[in-house]
């Protein structure tokens, strides 16, 4: 009998619980509706992707294609994930390079490459990158130093 009676007890407020929780979902219901997002038009000319987009040197060598960008926690994009070496995907690794060592002068089209400012023996000299570890960035004067994050 004693069960029974805190099954009912929980029930009656398991009951008023959510009669309350209603009655907000209502109320907020009712309130104006969200004004509409802004929105900024982007001529076709004007901006490109980067994941995927070929990196080549200033020496027009192969230093593979962007996977990742690295933003701290402020969002501010500090890094780029190159996938770099190895042949038809085997052998490759991730590198991290400076967003500042990267240069975009002519990406109108998917086949257009961006320049990397490092030789292709400073990325190779790179420690490869793996997430939930601390990351490396290869910046451009070729030195490697901890990607230092703002709070």
């Amino acid at each position: 009998m004693r069960a029974n009676r805190h099954v009912v007890i929980v029930g009656i407020a398991l009951a008023g619980f959510l009669t309350a929780s209603r009655a907000q979902n209502d109320a907020a219901s009712q309130k104006e509706p969200a004004p509409p997002p802004s929105v900024t038009v982007i001529g076709a000319r004007d901006a490109h992707g980067v994941l995927g987009r070929d990196v080549r040197s200033a020496a027009d060598e192969d230093m593979g294609r962007i996977v990742d960008v690295i933003v701290d926690r402020g969002g501010q994009v500090r890094a780029a994930v190159i996938d770099f070496g190895g042949f038809l995907g085997v052998g490759s690794r991730k590198i991290v390079v400076d967003w500042n060592a990267l240069h975009f002068g002519r990406i109108a089209n998917k086949r257009d490459s961006i320049t990397l400012e490092l030789t292709k023996e400073q990325v190779t000299a790179a420690p490869e990158y793996k997430e939930d570890t601390p990351i490396v960035v290869l910046g451009a004067s070729g030195s490697l130093q901890p990607l230092q994050f703002t709070p």
